[in-house]
């Protein structure tokens, strides 16, 4: 082969993958924007009503928040600041895992990544799958980024100094609108997550509440032993953690997506047959030639 063909050859190669590359991107973006117009959709069901307990459970939650920012903030503090070495450390690292960031990457990834192998070339039974699975983990995105975005914006708002500024055993110290890391302890954010996911992968798998509560309460425990955080900041963040996920549900439910209206229970998820079979069509399948 002439030098002039292996250049042609490497420059078309070069063009193919550029070209299946872009492509991707767009049936990507579609696919995604399809998802997004479904889920703006108008509701299809109204959900049951909120129940007269849970509002006075609500109310009951911050007139107990308010009680501890009174009366147990300052004293959580004091204790915090006296903790051994071999309590702070290993809580240091377990409070990590309630960023954000470690539901929300993998959770966009995998939506993506299903938006980008959706395709027409594939069974009507495999892109039924997949639509699925985009709902289910597009719920939990949603369920856990939204209440944490929230937060993020509403704490730096209120300007809550953390527990290590200002004057010692002071729980009352503000500077709203600060926009400062140091003036955003309440609500705390980590508890924001750690709630919100509780209650956004307990709807899906209602046998893993029990181990995502543990987990949230043991995240809101390392947010005061570490000492950034009040006692009334984490319970602050959990409610708020609690009520977006259950509003993120009911939005779905409404919606005809991930739950029924009727009383809030996930849809069956695909079997493990189905997905073994979509599994199979996707490694097995690419898209047409154009």
């Amino acid at each position: 082969m002439s030098t002039n063909n292996r250049a042609s050859s490497r420059s078309s190669g070069a063009a193919n993958v550029f070209a299946a590359f872009f492509a991707g991107v767009q049936r990507t973006g579609t696919n995604l924007w399809q998802a997004i117009l479904v889920l703006g959709r108008a509701p299809r069901a109204k959900p049951p009503r909120v129940r007269a307990g849970a509002l006075v459970a609500v109310a009951a939650t911050i007139a107990a928040i308010v009680a501890l920012m009174f009366f147990l903030d300052a004293a959580a503090s004091d204790w915090a600041r006296h903790l051994p070495q071999w309590v702070i450390d290993p809580a240091e690292e377990i409070t990590n895992f309630g960023l954000s960031g470690r539901f929300l990457y993998p959770l966009g990834f995998i939506v993506l990544f299903l938006a980008a192998v959706i395709g027409p070339w594939l069974s009507r039974m495999t892109r039924g799958v997949l639509a699925t699975l985009v709902a289910r983990f597009g719920f939990l995105f949603i369920a856990i980024g939204l209440p944490s975005l929230f937060d993020t914006i509403v704490k730096r708002l209120i300007g809550r100094a953390r527990p290590y500024i200002g004057p010692r055993d002071n729980p009352f110290f503000y500077k709203p609108l600060s926009w400062s890391p140091e003036y955003a302890s309440m609500p705390s954010g980590h508890a924001t997550t750690a709630a919100a996911a509780a209650i956004a992968i307990g709807a899906l798998w209602p046998r893993a509440r029990a181990v995502m509560w543990a987990y949230a309460l043991i995240i809101m425990f390392t947010r005061v032993a570490i000492n950034v955080h009040h006692p009334s900041d984490v319970v602050a963040g959990g409610v708020v953690g609690v009520i977006g996920a259950l509003m993120v549900r009911r939005w779905f439910a409404a919606r005809g997506l991930v739950f029924f209206a009727q009383d809030l229970r996930a849809f069956p998820g695909p079997s493990l047959r189905r997905l073994g079979i979509a599994a199979r069509e996707i490694v097995g399948r690419t898209a047409p030639a154009k």
